[in-house]
């Protein structure tokens, strides 16, 4: 009744059918509603329910995979629970017959009655996932809901908190429960009452410039600095100027007044300290004048000694004296400085042809900012168009066209990482193609498995991709697909699955988008097979997929 070979159940089940059953797959602890009573030859014999990944013993008896699993960790020598034979492991086969005959056993839909398909077991899962009334969780984040498929357009547009509206004021898409939020918070375009009670509404980006136009704001009187400390708002500035002129112009004449005075009185200190410097400087010269006629005397007189006694006397007399003027020139040049007004004017002049300068240099810099962000944003494109080119050439450097494909994973440890924390659920391969002008395909794959193998197995599915050349091949797609493991080891002990497209499903039509549903095999190998050591899938945190399309039969264009 088998269609396979016995083979071990720790070995490699190698198919050696076409049927497209391969492909289809069934979560084996639900409770599924039969539209016939489920025969007894279709239950387990271990665990009563409809069996799952049917093997059969050297009895006769069938089980599911698990439930022989079970009976061999229960025991060292299981037996069968009906007749209690002893289990032999090497007698063990895949029962593919009663599989196919299993998946093709009709069940209504768990939605009934509100749903009154009814599809076959193996398609059940892909019926699911389409089936209008199934519940599903509202695709918006952070929208709990649960929704019927049938509802959730609805749901989305009309009735879920975190939906994304457009702001009224400044039509910025915003989550609908964080709108008043942001429209009190961050939009720009939010109107607002002025804080000086002028009664105005004005745009929240507009505020601090109409604070600074604003009639009912506070501000100091221009004439603040001649003595005037009112404050007035701004809009009665004009009558507060009008009534308080007199006082205003009183307060100018005065500090204008003090300020000549002070000058005044420095002009005058500074005349007499020109006129003791001119005393002083008169003095000095005669004493020089002294000192050359000392000086002839020194020559001529024989008498020495009264004359190294004169002129010494003198030359004490001439160092206080210069001493005195120098004292007097720095007091005068610093009390001179405090009331020159001249150097504090160059000096201003100097400081302002400096702001000038900086000024042409910001501008300067500003144009040159301009070009070099210019430069910039080009060379980025430039890059970003070089670095597609580079991606593009890869790709066509390892595109296959003889309708195989050799995929290389690499860092698995790291990826599988990722899938089973939820980052990168699922992984695809280069494009290939049947022929140059033939059927764009790829494969994806889900290292913490996908549907039924979530969490336990590898799914490996095959997809096809939309062509430039869809429109002149034939469709549906109708070949026959062999997925490979490949053992690293030289032994060839690959892990095989071969299916036939089904010419009915959706997977196997002309794409309508980039590409179409992926179909395979949701349990294609065990996680504890794959990195068993014992094995040698992986190698170097690296294993191989291989995808073989048979081309019999295919027409090349």
């Amino acid at each position: 009744m088998a269609c396979d070979e016995p083979t071990a159940l720790s070995g490699i089940f190698t198919r050696q059918n076409s049927s497209s059953t391969n492909s289809l797959d069934f979560e084996p602890d639900a409770d599924y509603k039969f539209v016939e009573s489920l025969e007894e030859r279709y239950k387990c014999a271990y665990c009563h329910l409809v069996l799952h990944n049917p093997h059969q013993t050297g009895c006769g008896h069938r089980f599911c995979q698990q439930c022989i699993l079970a009976l061999r960790e229960l025991n060292a020598v299981p037996t069968c629970p009906v007749d209690k034979e002893t289990i032999k492991m090497h007698e063990v086969f895949k029962d593919n017959c009663c599989k196919r005959e299993v998946l093709n056993l009709h069940v209504f839909c768990k939605n009934f009655p509100d749903c009154n398909s009814k599809v076959i077991l193996g398609r059940y899962q892909e019926h699911l996932q389409q089936c209008l009334f199934q519940s599903m969780q509202c695709t918006n984040g952070g929208c709990r809901d649960q929704i019927l498929r049938k509802d959730l357009k609805e749901h989305l547009s009309q009735h879920c908190k975190f939906r994304e509206e457009m702001c009224q004021y400044c039509n910025t898409y915003v989550v609908l429960i964080n709108i008043k939020n942001h429209e009190k918070n961050d939009c720009p375009d939010y109107p607002v009452p002025c804080l000086q009670n002028c009664s105005q509404i004005i745009l929240k980006k507009e505020i601090e410039k109409h604070h600074a136009v604003c009639p009912e704001a506070e501000v100091d009187c221009p004439y603040k600095q001649y003595g005037c400390h009112v404050k007035v708002k701004r809009g009665k500035l004009a009558e507060h100027e009008n009534s308080a002129l007199r006082e205003h112009m009183l307060q100018i004449l005065d500090k204008n007044s003090r300020l000549e005075e002070q000058i005044s009185d420095l002009y005058k200190s500074l005349e007499c300290k020109e006129i003791k410097i001119q005393q002083l400087a008169d003095a000095i010269k005669k004493c020089e004048k002294e000192f050359r006629q000392y000086t002839q005397l020194f020559g001529n007189n024989s008498n020495l000694m009264v004359s190294t006694q004169a002129l010494a006397s003198h030359l004490d007399k001439s160092a206080r004296l210069e001493s005195q003027v120098k004292q007097l020139i720095q007091m005068a040049n610093q009390q001179q400085s405090k009331l020159d007004l001249r150097p504090l004017f160059d000096t201003i002049e100097n400081v302002k042809q400096r702001i000038a300068l900086m000024e042409t240099y910001d501008q300067r810099l500003v144009v040159l900012e301009d070009q070099s962000s210019k430069h910039d944003l080009q060379i980025n494109i430039h890059k970003a168009q070089l670095n597609k080119n580079e991606e593009r050439f890869k790709l066509l450097e390892g595109t296959c066209y003889n309708g195989k494909l050799i995929w290389k994973i690499t860092d698995y440890k790291m990826k599988k990482k990722e899938a089973v924390e939820g980052r990168v659920l699922s992984i695809a391969s280069q494009p290939f193609y049947t022929s140059r002008c033939g059927y764009r395909l790829c494969a994806r794959a889900y290292l913490n498995g996908d549907g039924s193998g979530k969490g336990t197995h590898i799914s490996l599915y095959f997809v096809v991709m939309r062509g430039e050349f869809d429109s002149l091949l034939l469709w549906p797609f109708k070949q026959k697909v062999t997925l490979m493991l490949l053992d690293q080891s030289g032994k060839k002990n690959h892990i095989v699955e071969v299916f036939r497209a089904d010419p009915n499903s959706s997977s196997f039509k002309r794409p309508d988008g980039e590409m179409n549903i992926a179909s395979g095999c949701p349990r294609f190998v065990p996680h504890s097979v794959l990195e068993n050591t014992k094995n040698t899938y992986i190698r170097d945190d690296t294993l191989f997929l291989k995808v073989v399309v048979d081309l019999t039969d295919l027409e090349e264009l």
